[in-house]
Formats: C-alpha cells, sequence, structure tokens
C-alpha cells in the first residue's frame, strides 16, 4: 500500500472518522482507524462498535491496499504539519511511514482483517432530507437528551417516521424537546427508532460545515446516513420511547409572549444568584409582567422586570433556570410564547410564528 495526498484533503475525514474512536478500548484495533485505497479512491473508518463513520477522499495515484494505523498518532501529526503540506504513506511490513518535506513518522500496525465492519442488514425504509434541514432539527432538540441515565433509552434522540413527517423528540425526563418537519416519506406506518446520544452528537459535527442532500436509510437494528463522501452508520437503542403526546400539556389558559432576547438576557443575569445545585428561579405573572426572582443559600438575591404581553390572573411558578435558557437559546424566533395553566403543570415553550418545534418545561417546587 503506498499513495501521496494533501494535507487539505485527508484532514477533514480523518478528524471525523477519529472522532468516533474512543479513547480506551478493551479491544487494540479500536484504536486505530481503517486506510483503505482502491482504484484512486482512500476511505477512512472509525469505529467504536456502535457508531461507525467512513469519509472517502480521491487520491491522484498509489498502490491498493489496506491497514490499520492508530488514530489520535496519524491526527496528531497530519494537524502538525503545515496548511500546504504533502503526505506521502507508504506500508512497510508492520509498520507505515509518512513523509512530509523533512519530516518522516513510522507508526506501528494491526492487520485490517481484525477491523470490525457495521452490519450489513437490509433496509426497510429510506428518505432523503436537505443537510440544513437536518441539522437545525439536532440543533434545537439535543440539549434535553439525557446523561447516562438509568434509564438507557432517554440517552438518545427519538425519530419518528410517518407518512407525512419526520418528527425527532428528546427528553431527560424534567423537559422535553420536539421538532418536526414536514415532508413525503411514503412510511405507510408511524415508525420509531432511538438513536443513541453519541450518534446525535457526531452527526451534529458531520453537518456543521453543511451539506446538500443526506440520504437516511433505516434498519430494524441500525441507521445509516449517506452525505456527500460520508457513510454514517450507528446502531440503535433496544428500549421503547416514552409516549411523548401524553408529556405535552393540555388546556393552558395562560398564555405569555415576550421578546426571546430579553428573556434570555434577564434568566442569564438572575441565574447568576440561583442556587448553583438546584436552580430554581421564581416566576410571578402579572398584567403586562414577569417578575424573576432567584435567591442563593447565601442569601443574595437577584430580581428582574420584564414587559411581557400577559392579561389574567396572578400566577406564581418556579422553574430551573437553565432549563428555560437552553430552549432560549435555540428558538430562531424574536418572540416567544409561554402557555401555563397553573403552578404545578408543565410549560410549553414555543415561537410565536413557527409551529414546527415545541417545548416542555416541568415546574419546581421552591
Amino acid at each position: 500500500m503506498q499513495f501521496t495526498i494533501s494535507r487539505e484533503a485527508i484532514i477533514k475525514p480523518l478528524q471525523l472518522a477519529a472522532g468516533v474512536v474512543e479513547r480506551r478500548n478493551t479491544l487494540p484495533v479500536l484504536s486505530n482507524v481503517l486506510l483503505t485505497l482502491k482504484d484512486g479512491e482512500l476511505s477512512i473508518t472509525g469505529t467504536d462498535l456502535e457508531v461507525e463513520l467512513i469519509g472517502k477522499v480521491s487520491v491522484d495515484a498509489g498502490q491498493d491496499g489496506e491497514i490499520t494505523v492508530p488514530a489520535r498518532k496519524l491526527m496528531d501529526i497530519c494537524k502538525s504539519l503545515g496548511d500546504e503540506a504533502t503526505l506521502e504513506v507508504t506500508r512497510e511490513e508492520s509498520k507505515v511511514t509518512l513523509k512530509s518535506g523533512r519530516s518522516r513518522f513510522s507508526l506501528s500496525t494491526l492487520p485490517a482483517a481484525d477491523f470490525p465492519n457495521a452490519e450489513d442488514e437490509p433496509d426497510t425504509l429510506e428518505l432523503t432530507i436537505k443537510g440544513d434541514r437536518l441539522k437545525a432539527m439536532l440543533e434545537s432538540t439535543g440539549f434535553a437528551m439525557a446523561q447516562q441515565d438509568v434509564r438507557y433509552y432517554l440517552n438518545g434522540m427519538l425519530f419518528e417516521v410517518s407518512d407525512s413527517h419526520l418528527r425527532v423528540v428528546a427528553t431527560d425526563g424534567h423537559r422535553l424537546a420536539m421538532r418536526t418537519e414536514a415532508m413525503d416519506t411514503g412510511c405507510s406506518e408511524v415508525m420509531q427508532v432511538i438513536l443513541p446520544r453519541k450518534a446525535v452528537l457526531e452527526l451534529g459535527r458531520l453537518l456543521s460545515d453543511g451539506v446538500g442532500d443526506v440520504r437516511i436509510a433505516f434498519g430494524s437494528n441500525h441507521v445509516r446516513m449517506r452525505l456527500g463522501d460520508f457513510t454514517f452508520t450507528s446502531k440503535l437503542v433496544d428500549g421503547k420511547f416514552p409516549d411523548y403526546s401524553r408529556v405535552l400539556p393540555r388546556g393552558g389558559d395562560k398564555f405569555v409572549t415576550g421578546d426571546r432576547n430579553t428573556l434570555r438576557q434577564a434568566f442569564n443575569r438572575t441565574s447568576i444568584l440561583s442556587n448553583e445545585k438546584y436552580r430554581g428561579v421564581h416566576l410571578t405573572l402579572t398584567d403586562e409582567e414577569l417578575r424573576i426572582l432567584a435567591s442563593n443559600p447565601e442569601q443574595e438575591e437577584a430580581e428582574e422586570v420584564v414587559p411581557v404581553d400577559y392579561h389574567g390572573d396572578r400566577l406564581e411558578i418556579g422553574f430551573n433556570v437553565a432549563y428555560l435558557i437552553d430552549v432560549l437559546n435555540v428558538l430562531d424566533n424574536e418572540q416567544v410564547r409561554m402557555t401555563l395553566s397553573d403552578s404545578n403543570s408543565s410549560a410549553l415553550l414555543e415561537a410565536v410564528s413557527e409551529a414546527d418545534a415545541v417545548y416542555v418545561v416541568m415546574p419546581m417546587r421552591l
């Protein structure tokens, strides 16, 4: 195996593939990336047995072959070279030699035969979505995923496909984020799958540079996405996601509308003096006014008064301020609406003019 490639061409697929690789592995080969050269195309594959990412790049000339090399070391070497550098890669028995200008590196290798491949099972449904739309869906809901929850099915994101929409839902049991993209999917019945948290985060990185269409193929145990020169495969979480429709508040009769940025800044300022452990803030709603109060065990207090469009009975309710800030950070409309019913019921937040994303935040007792 031998090829020459520019640093500029290899750096992005290498970084993305290496990002999937875990630093600590029980199998030594999982610390490596698989380099496969065939017919002038170099494939770079990284996996942790749950998520697999393959990036492809053209090579002008070379000798076909495949080998695995340490992912972090190869990436660090490429990052340390100059922007205009060219890398010459040669396999020599159990080593791979990298040459660039006057620099020379020799890396250990492991056989390509030891590298695990993602299962090639049949797809049950395939659809296409614009990359920027999928990116927006993940960014506006991903913050609500649980982290290391014993309810393992919450440590990920629900993808729901019906005949008329693709929907993503994330919840950690205290809040819920949901976004829906209307589309003709050709799906005859509702299908739900759960992507693990790591897969969602890696997919977000993959979509960061802006891509065209993304082809999503769902299988019984996997989801595979093809976008440009990259193929992303993830195993699915084996579990049942909660019935999110039962969490959505219904019958709220108190409607509060305000400027998103003004509210976000007010919550950010009051959060400074909130209890560091519970992050609770006390909200008081009266005509045309929202009063936000935070305090902590050191007897310190912060108070903000924000003008809002509200007409109704006085209402006092408590929330985790971090949850409210998270929602206000991702809403892409300048006017936000909060629907409430009483001090013990969850709040429904959404943009005034767009109904494709909704958020639910449970109240706190203060």
